[in-house]
């Protein structure tokens, strides 16, 4: 088993974030890292879900992944086991990450070199919405087990986010879930983000998952430095 390293965030440097994420975003960007910070509710898939992208992104790019919660490293363990560089954040007891603790963990040796790194934020639909890490994107999962009714309880994490993955749908002949419903109360707050069905179990859905980061990781290295949406 590997050995994990792991930071321990107790607070924030610095009171204006949206400045502090402006600075990190254009220092990856020299970099030529892609940044994805991915928020989602504790267990709807997230760390299945990054070990599917990683797999068909592999051979394009290099990947690594900064696993954020308040305390353990059984995520970051999984990951590092399938071979992915890692490091853990633990937020101290905060419900999120903000544009700091971002870049502890981007400023790591792990994370040096690197095409792809994906954010695994702190599992909620409440705090990590608040917050720009400085990400190049922002993505969320919501899975079928959750309810159709996540983007009217939690409006702003949908408003924010460029992907949502609607994961777990091999279970959907076990939930009342309607996807419409979704779509359309997403579409109403975000009518530009792209919402895509998967299943992290299965792999369904994946290929399509791989081909936006492709086409957003390309885009992220030949244009100018932005906010994320």
């Amino acid at each position: 088993m590997n050995t994990i390293r792991i930071l321990e965030i107790k607070k924030s440097v610095y009171e204006n974030n949206d400045l502090e994420a402006d600075k990190l975003r254009a220092d990856l960007k020299q970099r030529k890292t892609f940044l994805i910070n991915l928020m989602s509710s504790p267990g709807s898939g997230k760390t299945s879900s990054v070990l599917r992208i990683a797999e068909k992104l592999k051979d394009a790019y290099k990947i690594g992944v900064m696993e954020a919660d308040i305390d353990s490293a059984v995520d970051a363990q999984t990951v590092a086991d399938a071979g992915i560089p890692v490091i853990q954040i633990h937020t101290g007891g905060m419900c999120h990450l903000d544009a700091e603790m971002t870049r502890q963990g981007a400023d790591s040796p792990e994370m040096q070199g690197l095409d792809f790194v994906i954010l695994e934020n702190v599992g909620n639909l409440v705090c990590p919405a608040e917050f720009d890490t400085g990400a190049s994107k922002n993505m969320m999962i919501l899975s079928v087990p959750e309810g159709d009714d996540k983007p009217l309880k939690y409006p702003l994490m949908f408003s924010k986010v460029d992907l949502l993955l609607i994961n777990k749908i091999d279970t959907i002949s076990l939930f009342d879930f309607d996807f419409d419903a979704v779509e359309a109360r997403v579409r109403k707050r975000n009518p530009g983000i792209k919402i895509m069905k998967v299943s992290a179990k299965t792999g369904e859905g994946f290929d399509e998952v791989a081909a936006w980061f492709r086409t957003e990781i390309d885009a992220w290295n030949t244009t100018v430095c932005a906010s994320p949406s």
